[in-house]
């Protein structure tokens, strides 16, 4: 289990949008990045889902390099470019979590891998709550090959605080530092839609289904409402804080809105990571 983290507030905002489209759910993230004030905020857990199924693609990867963009084009599938670095990922049934806060919210910060270990840890917790054995990919006994491998797939590789569960990687996490402040978002895929995807990956890497796994094929079929509650409850019993319900302000939906339209909208953003 992990270590808890020892935050210096004790009330994070509880920001459950539910399901949204790629491109609203990208904008919703940087809204609040954007409006996070170091000093003064109240710290973020965003829980989120897709919907319709969509890839995201990570904010310096070319898009066309790893998938058959016609193709998601024909099927109706966005494509919208994320924030932080990474891999392509397919979002399809899966229960994704955002955090924003300062880095004094969060002991033993100091760096991005003691970060991710603080901030990964309550999935340990959630997991552990659900009857699952999981551990970091850096813990795991059963991994094989190198941790830290860049891959243009997000679930081809592991990183050192990625989350495995019977030897598989299950969901992916990526982070982006500003100064002072922390984002970091990531997933817990209800079943294992990665076959879905195979079609719209430019090359697809040997072993990439058996690499992966999801709640479904560890035997966990959960009401994703209830999962969210666990995954809040989980949350707030590794870092001993309490979640305070809250929408978006007007000022985070204006923005929210702009960037939507701007930005996410926008092929040369999410295609070529072009900015306005």
């Amino acid at each position: 289990m992990a270590a808890d983290a020892s935050p210096n507030v004790t009330r994070w905002r509880l920001v459950d949008t539910g399901p949204l489209a790629g491109p609203a759910n990208m904008a919703v993230d940087e809204a609040l990045l954007l409006h996070f004030d170091p000093a003064a905020s109240l710290p973020v857990l965003r829980l989120y889902g897709w919907e319709p199924p969509a890839f995201s693609v990570g904010r310096f990867q070319r898009a066309e390099e790893a998938l058959h963009l016609e193709r998601c084009t024909a099927a109706g599938i966005p494509v919208v470019r994320r924030i932080t670095g990474g891999g392509v990922i397919y979002h399809a049934a899966e229960l994704t979590y955002a955090v924003v806060c300062a880095t004094r919210h969060i002991s033993d910060a100091r760096g991005v891998k003691e970060s991710f270990r603080a901030l990964t840890g309550f999935l340990l917790r959630f997991y552990g709550d659900l009857g699952i054995d999981a551990s970091w990919a850096v813990d795991s006994r059963s991994r094989d090959g190198r941790l830290g491998v860049r891959t243009p797939l997000c679930f081809a590789g592991q990183e050192e605080y990625d989350i495995v569960a019977d030897g598989r990687k299950i969901g992916g996490n990526a982070q982006r530092r500003l100064k002072d402040v922390i984002f970091q978002h990531g997933s817990v895929p209800l079943r294992c839609a990665l076959a879905e995807a195979l079609p719209f990956f430019r090359q697809p890497p040997p072993g990439l289904l058996e690499g992966a796994t999801s709640l479904a094929q560890l035997g966990v079929a959960a009401d994703p409402a209830r999962l969210r509650g666990r995954l809040a409850a989980a949350f707030a019993e590794s870092l001993g804080v309490d979640l305070v319900p809250a929408p978006l302000t007007a000022e985070e939906e204006a923005t929210s809105a702009r960037l939507g339209a701007e930005r996410y909208g926008k092929a040369a953003w999410n295609l070529y990571g072009e900015t306005p």
